[in-house]
């Protein structure tokens, strides 16, 4: 039987290191070095976005995160709207050897209230 979209969001969320809205609102407010990634779609991330956040959807970010990366222990902290794609992304990122990347584990619209 193949595996749901949330069984392999599960799966892949024990393999990458995850933050709540509060340690990631803590993150945003200090660190001048971090680099924050939506890998919303431009529309979504249009609507409402983290204030100095990136846009790359998911599906280019392999093509792009060397642009806004360009060593792999640079400190990532990665969101989407509810933290699916953010999960996937996290592994690829792992995958390709970024070893500093931390997930939000939460809703954006929690993680815009957070930081006011």
């Amino acid at each position: 039987m193949p595996t749901s979209f949330i069984e392999l969001i599960e799966a892949q969320k024990r393999t990458v290191s995850t933050c709540s809205i509060e340690e990631a609102a803590g993150r945003i407010a200090d660190a001048a070095d971090l680099t924050i990634i939506d890998v919303r779609e431009p529309a979504e991330f249009q609507g409402a976005s983290v204030p100095s956040a990136v846009n790359i959807p998911r599906g280019f970010l392999e093509f792009k995160i060397a642009e806004v990366c360009p060593t792999a222990d640079h400190p990532i902290l990665i969101h989407c709207k509810s933290g699916g794609r953010a999960v996937l992304a996290a592994k690829t990122l792992a995958d390709m050897g970024y070893s500093n990347v931390k997930v939000v584990d939460g809703l954006i619209e929690e993680l815009l209230a957070a930081i006011g």
